[in-house]
């Protein structure tokens, strides 16, 4: 299961903004596939800007970490 900014109807935007919308689409089909709890692995990324933009959308849209 997969989703982009790519995904989404917007055109620009803020990186942030689009970061957050991208985790509640995956947050969607996540629970859509029966899937409501993940590992979130920034894979030594920090956490922060649009890693943190994602993360809390997609905590947003329903995932449990």
């Amino acid at each position: 299961m997969a989703t982009s900014s790519k995904d989404l109807d917007s055109k620009g935007g803020v990186n942030i903004e689009i970061s957050k919308t991208v985790g509640k689409k995956l947050a969607e089909k996540a629970i859509a596939s029966g899937i409501n709890t993940i590992v979130f692995d920034r894979n030594g990324y920090l956490y922060h800007g649009n890693i943190k933009a994602l993360a809390e959308g997609a905590r947003e849209g329903g995932l449990k970490f």
